[in-house]
């Protein structure tokens, strides 16, 4: 068990402001300086945004927006995204943003089932609304903006900012308590309808002292977004803002146009899931740019190659943290960028080590504590664990234990107390002869010359067997054998661990926050 302890500080209502709150004030003392920069180029002052933040919160309050309500955002990578976001926790209001990459059925379910009080959407998700709302029976829509369909009759529903622009550009007279619900965030997944984990004000303003981002001592941050806001993005651009920084927006994320914002606006500061974090590598134009201004690249979310990390120190420098979270915890674990010295010798890479406030067990099944070096369930405490999954307290009380919650993932600390992944439980391969975890296959596939970039997945047989499957984007000239590929893990893992079928493609599908797509390559696979 490894703990970092930290001084408790408690947040009585009566002193507590909520993140919302504290990022609008940041914006509001330096009105002059650039707090957005949107896709399409538009550069909006902190006391812009600010002042429209804050019209808008009204303006949701005298539409129906209190606490105990929510507010469903149907919206990209925009500004109006992010005022959205704030002015509705400023009102009190829950938040829920629909991911891009669902279909409108899941959609559907998901706003009724979070009792959606006014449904907001911007300009880039009108195509999913036209979609969406035959499906739904919601008391009001509003357009965040005018839209790419202005004057064409087909407009999503009255424009509230628009309508705001009359209101106070002032703080709305509300009481946010720690107590009351920030928002629901749904787990991810194209089919089925996800779980959503409820959190509340309290848990997440302790995210501000999180410490993750480069130091705003060295001057302020610029964190380029180029993954969606719903995720984790939008997390740190709250944090950015709040640190007197400065977001630029990117539609999606194209390692060509990465690379060129990163020159361009002088980017501090990039998260990227690793399949991501791979792209860039490959892309031709990574050694022609100047990536001196990055203080800090994020990376998490997924497995993480040590080829590649120590691929990617090569080229981005001394300037990669590790982070591991979850939307039931947020922060867990952080890997510092001032540590990862000591990976470029060779083995595995850790997701670093608890940072204050949370403590971590590895148990086995039963619940047992393990020792140091030993495998088992990654179990965690701290202030900030969720609420509770939104209407089922069946599903909770399955995780949610005397204030323990069992991650669902597979790890292992070393006796310097960094913490290793190995997997989530629930995609482990049960092989005739033991058991397989995808990422520790697709780390090793990872450094044979012929192997770019892998995803490793389970298919099950007529018998309900498991077989290890391999889908591979092959290096620049190469096209590897699966007989090769099976002896080379034979050689170095094992006989259960080799693939038993290889499928050559030119990408791995990923799903809409950059992780491998594994449910596509199983259905695609599997025909």
């Amino acid at each position: 068990m490894v703990a970092n302890d930290t001084q408790e500080v408690a947040i009585g209502d009566a002193e507590f402001v909520s993140g919302p709150a504290l990022i609008l004030r940041s914006l509001a003392s330096g009105p002059d300086r650039e707090a957005v920069v949107t896709a399409d180029g538009s550069r909006i002052t902190s006391g812009a945004f600010a002042a429209a933040t804050y019209r808008l919160a009204h303006e949701l309050i005298a539409r129906g927006a209190a606490r105990g309500t929510t507010v469903t955002l149907l919206t990209g990578n925009t500004a109006e995204a992010l005022a959205a976001r704030y002015a509705a926790g400023l009102a009190g209001a829950r938040v829920v943003t629909l991911y891009d990459g669902m279909s409108a059925p899941v959609l559907a379910e998901i706003t009724a089932s979070v009792d959606t009080t006014l449904l907001l959407v911007d300009a880039e998700r009108h195509s999913s609304a036209a979609e969406l709302l035959p499906l739904i029976d919601v008391p009001a829509v509003l357009a965040l903006g005018p839209g790419p369909d202005a004057g064409s009759g087909t407009a999503i529903g009255e424009d509230v900012v628009a309508a705001s622009a009359h209101r106070p550009a002032e703080p709305p007279d509300v009481r946010v308590g720690p107590g009351d619900d920030l928002g629901i965030r749904h787990t991810g997944g194209t089919t089925g309808i996800p779980k959503g984990i409820l959190s509340l004000h309290g848990p997440y303003r302790r995210a501000f002292d999180a410490p993750i981002g480069s130091d705003p001592a060295d001057g302020p941050p610029r964190l380029l977004a180029a993954t969606p806001l719903a995720h984790l993005a939008g997390i740190l651009a709250d944090l950015t803002l709040q640190r007197d920084g400065t977001v630029v927006l990117q539609r999606s994320f194209d390692p060509g146009a990465v690379l060129a914002a990163v020159d361009r606006e002088r980017i501090t500061d990039l998260w990227v899931l690793p399949p991501l974090l791979h792209r860039l590598l490959d892309h031709p134009a990574v050694g022609r740019t100047d990536l001196s201004s990055l203080r800090q690249v994020l990376y998490g979310g997924s497995a993480a190659s040590p080829t590649r990390i120590r691929e990617a120190l090569t080229v981005f420098g001394p300037v990669l943290a590790g982070i591991y979270g979850l939307s039931e915890a947020q922060l867990i674990t952080v890997f510092p960028p001032r540590e990862h010295e000591r990976i470029r010798r060779g083995g595995p890479i850790p997701v670093g080590r608890p940072v204050p406030g949370v403590e971590v067990a590895i148990r086995s099944l039963d619940g047992t504590d393990l020792p140091t070096g030993e495998q088992g369930e990654i179990h965690l405490r701290s202030d900030t664990v969720m609420a509770g999954y939104w209407k089922r307290p069946d599903l909770t009380a399955a995780v949610l234990r005397d204030g323990w919650l069992n991650t669902g993932d597979v790890g292992r600390f070393d006796g310097e107390g960094y913490l290793y992944l190995s997997d989530r439980t629930k995609d482990l391969i049960i092989v005739v002869g033991g058991h397989v975890y995808p990422s520790e296959v697709e780390d090793l596939l990872l450094t044979h010359p012929a192997v770019s970039r892998c995803a490793v997945f389970g298919i099950r047989d007529d018998q309900e067997a498991e077989h290890v499957h391999v889908a591979v984007v092959p290096a620049p000239g190469q096209r590897p054998r699966l007989d090769e590929l099976r002896a080379f893990v034979t050689a170095r893992k094992g006989r259960i661990f080799a693939p038993e079928v290889l499928h050559l493609v030119d990408e791995i599908p990923l799903t809409p926050v950059g992780k491998p797509d594994k449910k596509r390559l199983r259905a695609a696979c599997s025909v």
